[in-house]
């Protein structure tokens, strides 16, 4: 079907030129003299694009844009004037506005921006649509799975929601503690107050104390004004307090302090402030080994430490890498302007069998990767980075108890005996007898897992 725009402007002769131009170029093109009967039109007619002008008696097309975007969102607007200027093209765009034309202008040009417009509205229907389904049967919130591992978290967050215990999220780097720790504060009574998050290894001591805890005005050369510390920030709400098995040892007594206290006392001030917010600490980090190594504090551990939940890697959580690249795949062509790709079923496998080292944050970055070189409509193997598409794990892994989570036999069998060959350091012999087998049906197993024989291992 041809796609169909509607076109408003107050100069009758203008908008039949620009109608008929566009029914020429392929377009079910309909016209309004007036944005009162323009919004009746969307009202009642499904319409793919509107193109209107900027400067009408009685309301301007900006605001026209604006009342569309509230009432329609999924119909793109594009604006014309005679009069561009920046000011113009920003006001455009804070209304919602998908392009900003002006006069005089080409046709074609006019329809070729017009087309895109049109492809962009079918693209956002598409990704809402995943979106929809992703969400209703996949979805907790902000987060995304439906394996064991992932089910036993949401289990605790609802437990924990409107707890004001501090809670501890351990995991492997990338497996989503802040979304986490963000999913427990929207569900909790502080989700009236803010979010605010603080990486304490991303500086150096001194800014990081002034960061949580504040400063006066003169407290040191550059504090031209007091500052509020993120601590008093977050009152009412929550503080995640990220990658705290990095925290510089010095600062530790001092946050010890003020989660027991709950009262902060700024950088060179000389009175106390009282803060209450939920206290979230997320690391990748074995604190219990950093204790006995005297790089943590064991009393600030377990101040932190009330609650814990630990992430599981995304190797433990069998098919949601699936749903977990669709989903990202769905939001990387949006960006880049392009169709929502499948996954091919060979695709898919290798994607399950690779074992993620980087988690959730490397298969996100695995997809937008793939979008921006990818040339079919659907994600092939070769169109997986080479590191996803050769790999061939040598460890055997039994992650759970779900059947979703568990591996084939012949899988844990070839896992299994190229990890006993690499413990040997390649001697076959010795393999074989670990293995309990001969050296011949060893040489025929590495032959049908594509692992090359020389003729002396013969």
């Amino acid at each position: 079907m041809n796609p169909r725009a509607l076109i408003v402007d107050d100069e009758p002769a203008e908008c039949e030129l620009v109608r008929d131009a566009l029914a020429h170029a392929g377009f079910e093109a309909h016209s309004a003299q007036t944005p009162a009967r323009a919004l009746e039109l969307l009202a009642t007619r499904p319409f793919d694009v509107v193109l209107t002008d900027l400067n009408m008696p009685t309301m301007s097309g900006t605001d026209l844009c604006r009342r569309i975007t509230e009432t329609v969102p999924h119909v793109p607007v594009v604006l014309v004037t005679a009069f561009g200027s920046i000011d113009s093209a920003v006001d455009a765009m804070r209304a919602g506005a998908y392009d900003f034309l002006t006069k005089p202008f080409d046709v074609d040009a006019v329809a070729m921006v017009l087309r895109r417009a049109v492809e962009h509205r079918a693209l956002r229907c598409e990704v809402d649509a995943l979106r929809r389904v992703v969400d209703t049967s996949q979805r907790y919130g902000g987060l995304l799975g439906t394996s064991q591992a992932m089910r036993d978290i949401y289990g605790v967050i609802e437990r924990i929601a409107d707890n004001d215990a501090p809670v501890l999220i351990t995991g492997e780097s990338g497996t989503g503690k802040e979304m986490v720790a963000r999913e427990i504060h929207s569900r909790g009574r502080q989700s009236k107050g803010r979010f605010v998050a603080v990486n304490c290894a991303a500086m150096p001591e001194a800014l990081l104390e002034t960061e949580l805890f504040g400063h006066v005005r003169g407290a040191f050369t550059d504090a031209r004004e007091r500052r509020e510390g993120l601590l008093v920030t977050a009152n009412g709400g929550t503080l995640l307090l990220d990658e705290i098995g990095d925290m510089p040892l010095g600062l530790q007594p001092k946050l010890l302090r003020a989660l027991q206290e709950r009262v902060v006392r700024p950088v060179g001030a000389t009175e106390e402030v009282p803060f209450e917010a939920r206290i979230i600490a997320a690391t990748n980090r074995d604190l219990e080994s950093a204790i006995e190594a005297g790089r943590f504090r064991e009393d600030l551990f377990y101040r932190i430490n009330v609650i814990q939940l630990e992430l599981p890697p995304l190797r433990a959580r069998g098919g949601d890498a699936l749903a977990l690249a669709q989903n990202f795949l769905g939001e990387a062509a949006v960006r880049n302007g392009k169709p929502v790709p499948g996954l091919t079923p060979e695709a898919a496998e290798r994607l399950l069998a690779y074992d993620w080292p980087g988690n959730v944050r490397e298969l996100r970055n695995c997809m937008e990767r793939v979008v921006a070189l990818m040339r079919g409509e659907r994600v092939g193997v070769e169109d997986l980075p080479p590191k996803v598409r050769d790999y061939r794990s040598g460890h055997v892994l039994i992650a759970g108890d779900h059947p979703h989570e568990l591996q084939p036999l012949e899988e844990v069998e070839r896992r299994y005996i190229l990890r006993v060959v690499e413990a040997c350091k390649g001697n076959k012999s010795q393999a074989a007898r670990v293995l309990g087998i001969g050296r011949k049906t060893l040489y025929r197993r590495l032959v049908s897992f594509g692992v090359s024989v020389s003729d002396s291992d013969a």
